[in-house]
């Protein structure tokens, strides 16, 4: 698959909320070489409409490109970083986790680890939370003051991001930070490269936006045309216990934290998986909200839902399998080509 290709790519251009524009830019510049005309919203996020047979009613489509990330809270005494959290995951997921720190003067490495981190210093390692207070960023330079960071150029407000470590195995399972959200992102590359190179129309007005907003619930809220009357979000199936998906099926969603997605909409999404002999799973998602439920929540009126593929370890190191994806693609594909809910 295409998409597999992609992803690697994008899980290698550094995109937390907030610091999106590289890979913008290379989303832009892909989509066109396959000559599509895709434009930048004022938020920084990327849109492109493909004009359907019915133009009245239209469809949106979303994949967030923006990851999850963090900016430097505080250059400590002893030169080393204090950081604050962009989007919603926890210290002890990214604990020894390398890591960049994007400065004006050029990027800076350095690794994410508690302050009380050796065991034959501390008492009592294990004991310690993992918490703002306790976890900072040791630097890859010569620093062991204040102003030795600052004269490297390090800033309060500076991004950090996370070191994807992207590995692809043998049998299937891609092994990566960031599935979320970059597996959609690369399955809409795909689509919009099948459509554009078999020349398919579609039956309805669609537009495509990748949003850069997502992880902190204002991604693909605006730039939506009053003619649109379906939304559909594709985003990650969360697993755990108690969760219904898994990393081979495409992940339908009923229900997250913002209540219900549209009935009708939802059962034509599971009659096209069962018609076409698409490996699906219905879930509910209870600490959860996407692109889509940000739209309904700043009032606008149509059907809305969510699908993705099964992630494993969401917001930490994540994993999927390429069963997921591909049957993810289809649903995706069969869902432009059918007719829009009545």
């Amino acid at each position: 698959m295409k998409s597999i290709e992609y992803l690697k790519k994008l899980t290698s251009i550094p995109s937390p909320s907030g610091f999106t524009e590289e890979i913008i830019n290379y989303l832009k510049i892909t989509l066109e070489e396959m000559g599509y005309n895709a434009n930048k919203t004022n938020k920084g996020a990327l849109i492109l409409t493909i004009k359907g047979n019915n133009d009245l009613n239209q469809r949106f489509v979303t994949a967030h490109v923006d990851t999850l990330g963090a900016v430097v809270k505080e250059i400590k005494a002893d030169g080393r970083l204090s950081i604050n959290l962009i989007g919603g995951f926890t210290f002890n997921s990214i604990e020894n986790e390398n890591c960049i720190i994007h400065t004006n003067k050029g990027n800076i490495s350095g690794t994410i680890l508690p302050h009380q981190n050796s065991v034959h210093v501390y008492d009592d390692v294990a004991a310690n939370h993992r918490n703002k207070n306790s976890v900072e960023v040791r630097l890859d330079i010569k620093s062991n003051s204040k102003k030795e960071t600052e004269e490297a150029g390090i800033n309060i407000g500076d991004f950090v991001s996370f070191d994807p470590r992207t590995i692809i195995t043998d049998n299937g399972f891609i092994k990566s930070r960031h599935l979320d959200d970059k597996v959609s992102v690369a399955l809409l590359l795909e689509i919009l490269y099948e459509i554009k190179t078999q020349n398919i129309k579609l039956p309805y007005t669609t537009t495509f936006l990748f949003s850069n907003h997502e992880e902190v619930g204002f991604g693909g809220n605006s730039n939506i045309n009053p003619n649109v009357k379906e939304y559909l979000a594709i985003d990650m199936g969360a697993l755990g216990d108690g969760q219904n998906s898994d990393e081979y099926t495409v992940s339908i969603c009923a229900k997250d934290s913002s209540g219900p997605y549209n009935y009708q909409l939802k059962n034509h999404l599971v009659n096209l998986a069962i018609e076409n002999n698409i490996a699906y799973k219905i879930d509910i998602y209870p600490y959860y909200g996407s692109d889509a439920s940000s739209a309904i929540r700043a009032g606008y009126d149509f059907k809305h839902a969510l699908i993705g593929a099964g992630i494993e370890s969401s917001h930490a190191y994540e994993r999927t399998h390429i069963d997921s994806i591909k049957n993810t693609y289809k649903l995706i594909f069969k869902y432009l080509l059918s007719e829009m809910v009545k």
